[in-house]
């Protein structure tokens, strides 16, 4: 019997407008057992995701195009969905009302990724 890859079964939202660094990260997301959502290259996109598929985690770049994703943040967390935040930009960009939310700096690597999506999930289940 194989073992289970850390996010098998999951679907993890990815928000990237860079094509290369969301075909990374849906890489990655995909070689640990989960299914990516996306990847979407704008807010829109992701407002659209999300009302017509279901979600378990999300990671969202900050900048898509010259729009800021806080809209999208906010809606997940409206509904209790786990995110962190992908970006070259430093923490005090990000509004108070985000500030716990993890940060990865990219370019983001497999093994931080991997933390920090299955610190996610842990949390996610001490709720």
């Amino acid at each position: 019997m194989s073992p289970r890859a850390p996010l098998d079964g999951l679907r993890i939202l990815i928000v990237e407008d860079q094509f290369l660094i969301a075909d990374d990260l849906s890489r990655a997301v995909t070689a640990l057992g989960a299914t990516v959502v996306g990847p979407c290259p704008t807010v829109e996109t992701a407002q659209a995701m999300l009302a017509g598929r279901p979600v378990d985690f999300a990671v969202l770049d900050l900048n898509l195009r010259g729009d800021q994703v806080f809209p999208v943040a906010e809606e997940l967390k409206r509904r209790a969905i786990p995110f962190a935040f992908a970006t070259g930009y430093e923490a005090w960009v990000i509004p108070p009302e985000f500030q716990e939310r993890p940060l990865l700096h990219k370019p983001v690597s497999p093994a931080e990724l991997e933390r920090t999506l299955t610190g996610l999930r842990v949390a996610r289940r001490g709720n």
